[in-house]
């Protein structure tokens, strides 16, 4: 764990990282020749974001991911060396391409995860297992696509990494989407899920278009024996939620300018002030020992702050926007952005 001697509280694992490309142009044109005012470069992935922003509030996480061989002076070429903690396998790592237009549309191109082997994932949930115990870490964020395991042609097992933290009185974060996410939100085992909204219609099978409906299905979720839903809900902000109480938060307007990264700083915000804001005795009960409306507020400030950037990872948390919290919820608001939940 190069130049890392600070445990952290928080570990991430990114199972499908990727090389981010962003181009900025003036209008995307389709089917005409482009040209870009700007290109930028990094290594991305949500758990990977999660873990950069985390430093920016003096939180060293380190970030676990399995990286192509054949990419060599990635970590040096993109500025991650200091708090990645890569596990090196045959092949490269994908390509994720976003087009940015000056009017803050960005159209994602995302390549699809490279299958590991039975081997390789071994190696990965020993390594991050590995780092959770030098760390002595209370969270295991488990955040992104999962790749495809090359052995049985399925989505790699989580199972064993959530055995090994259960054992370990290591909470577990998972942001994931698609047929895992629908598969682990009825397994009960992460202790926190952040979906968006359409995310979350799809895990419940329904169409989401008020509060009420966002919280029911989110309850949902708790029902399985998870502890706490975040569910992003764009320019409704976000709505926190336990088995028994919810928190509806959100910001001041900002300009937005890209997207993308948006959930991860999210997340990063709300486990920023989760850890350094700790429930102490006697104080108020949030029906979970971490402090959901303190993270529920952090989060959306965080959120806000990255869509005002260019990148996809969050550079500063510099100027935070003014925040509301409220816990009475209108139930029956309508979204500004219905989920409607689409069949396979």
């Amino acid at each position: 764990m190069s130049g890392m001697a600070t445990k952290s509280p928080i570990v991430t694992l990114t199972p499908a990282p990727t090389l981010d490309r962003t181009y900025t142009v003036t209008d995307l044109v389709s089917g005409a020749v482009n040209r870009a005012d700007a290109v930028g470069e990094e290594l991305a992935g949500k758990g990977i974001n999660v873990a950069r922003a985390l430093h920016l509030a003096g939180i060293p996480a380190p970030a676990v991911v399995p990286i192509g061989n054949a990419e060599k002076g990635i970590l040096e070429r993109t500025g991650s060396k200091n708090f990645l903690v890569p596990l090196w396998i045959d092949g490269t790592i994908r390509v994720s391409t976003t087009i940015l237009e000056r009017g803050g549309t960005t159209t994602k191109i995302n390549e699809a995860p490279k299958p590991l082997s039975s081997n390789e994932w071994q190696q990965v949930i020993e390594l991050t297992e590995k780092t959770v115990i030098e760390n002595e870490a209370k969270w295991l964020v488990i955040a992104g696509a999962l790749p495809l395991d090359e052995s049985t042609g399925t989505f790699v097992d989580l199972h064993p990494i959530f055995e090994r933290m259960e054992k370990l009185g290591v909470r577990v974060v998972l942001d994931t989407s698609g047929e895992p996410l629908a598969y682990w939100v009825r397994q009960g085992e992460a202790a926190i899920l952040k979906p968006n909204a359409e995310e979350l219609a799809s895990a419940v099978g329904r169409d989401l278009l008020t509060n009420g409906d966002v919280i029911e299905a989110a309850r949902e979720l708790c029902s399985h024996g998870v502890e706490c839903v975040l569910a992003s809900l764009g320019s409704d902000g976000m709505l926190a939620v336990t088995k028994s109480r919810a928190w509806a938060t959100r910001t001041a307007p900002v300009k937005v300018i890209n997207t993308v990264g948006a959930g991860d700083a999210t997340l990063a915000g709300f486990l920023a002030a989760i850890t350094n804001n700790p429930i102490a005795e006697g104080e108020q009960d949030f029906g979970v020992e971490f402090n959901v409306p303190v993270g529920a507020m952090a989060a959306v400030q965080w959120g806000a702050v990255k869509v005002s950037q260019p990148t996809s990872g969050l550079d500063h948390i510099d100027n935070l926007p003014e925040v509301f919290l409220t816990e009475d919820v209108d139930l029956a608001a309508p979204l500004k952005e219905p989920a409607i939940h689409k069949e396979n």
